[in-house]
């Protein structure tokens, strides 16, 4: 086998051009981090604190670049390494437009966050009443979860009739080899 190896060069340049994603993320240069993207680099690039590319920029509140990282599949409710998701990080900041941009993605506004908090709490427990009243109203109701749960439930409905009816051809396929003995 002729595995080409990566140089030190090559490895040293790898980890400028992630910094350089890191840093574009937390200061919303969504013109310098979407070619990234589109090139290749991972939407769920993340620094040593487990914080990703989405989390800096919901965080430091650029929704343009959270809406391109999402685009290109950043994951929304990843962890970074405290256990919180970047809808909470925008529910502590009261971040209103990364959080619908979050949600609109799929963030689940009950998302456990450890020690019983979630963003809903988060916004509670930091005074955030606009962004309380948003995460209770689609908390519940989280579209994306109910479509799931929705799906579920088809599916299952679904996985019954097969099976049920599977049975049923079985048993018909018995009795008829039944009836040629």
């Amino acid at each position: 086998m002729n595995e080409k190896q990566t140089t030190p060069e090559e490895e040293t340049r790898y980890a400028e051009l992630q910094q350089i994603a890191l840093d574009a993320a937390r200061m919303g240069e969504t013109s310098t981090l979407e070619p990234m993207l589109r090139a290749g680099m991972p939407a769920n690039l993340a620094d040593a604190k487990g914080n990703t590319l989405i989390m800096l920029a919901a965080y430091h509140d650029h929704p343009d670049t959270v809406e391109c990282l999402a685009y290109y599949g950043a994951e929304v409710d990843r962890r970074n390494g405290r256990g919180q998701t970047p809808l909470a990080g925008v529910a502590f900041k009261g971040h209103m437009d990364c959080a619908r941009i979050l949600v609109h993605y799929g963030a689940d506004p009950e998302a456990p966050q450890g020690h019983g908090q979630t963003p809903v709490s988060f916004a509670a427990m930091f005074g955030r009443k606009q962004m309380l009243v948003y995460l209770q109203s689609v908390g519940k109701h989280h579209p994306v979860k109910n479509a799931f749960l929705r799906a579920g439930a088809t599916l299952t409905r679904v996985m019954r009739k097969l099976v049920s009816r599977l049975f049923e051809a079985r048993e018909r396929k018995r009795l008829r080899w039944a009836v040629h003995y």
